[in-house]
């Protein structure tokens, strides 16, 4: 288990280590927001290439973190915030995301619907990232879930499913 050398502030309540599983999911979104922003350059450059291997690795990227919120984090959050509307809002999102993940997955980037597609997925995560980093996260925070123990357990899945 990592440690956090030097990261002591004097804070307890909400000190973030590596594995925090907030930690680790907002990093996600902060990746995927600025893997959208390359992928609106190279659309307005029209760069075909580098744009079907960006979708591509978004695609990849997302799925993965859907996953992990599906088979670890929603569970345990569900459980500890009592909020079935709130999660099961959260599952339609997804289950959205994961519509417009396939129709990426199975065009080119000279499909006239490409760039658009992307774009609207870009709005859906977008949107979904605010509601869990503003509603979610902050009622699991306040739950009190250990947040280190299902961390780890995230980011062993994680690196499960990056190597498949």
């Amino acid at each position: 288990m990592p440690t956090t050398q030097g990261t002591s502030t004097g804070k307890t309540a909400t000190r973030r280590t590596k594995n925090d599983a907030i930690k680790l999911l907002t990093a996600d979104h902060a990746k995927v927001k600025k893997m959208f922003k390359e992928f609106e350059k190279l659309s307005k450059k029209d760069e075909d290439a580098g744009k079907e291997e960006l979708a591509a690795q978004i695609c990849k990227e997302l799925t993965i973190h859907a996953q992990l919120e599906e088979e670890i984090f929603y569970p345990a959050a569900r459980e500890a915030i009592d909020d079935d509307d709130l999660m099961n809002e959260a599952m339609v999102e997804h289950n959205s995301a994961k519509d417009l993940i396939a129709q990426i997955q199975s065009m080119g980037a000279s499909d006239p619907m490409f760039d658009a597609t992307v774009k609207v997925l870009g709005e859906y995560v977008n949107h979904h990232v605010e509601e869990e980093q503003n509603e979610i996260f902050p009622k699991v925070e306040k739950a009190k879930v250990d947040l280190e123990e299902i961390g780890a357990e995230m980011a062993q899945r994680k690196e499960e499913l990056m190597e498949e």
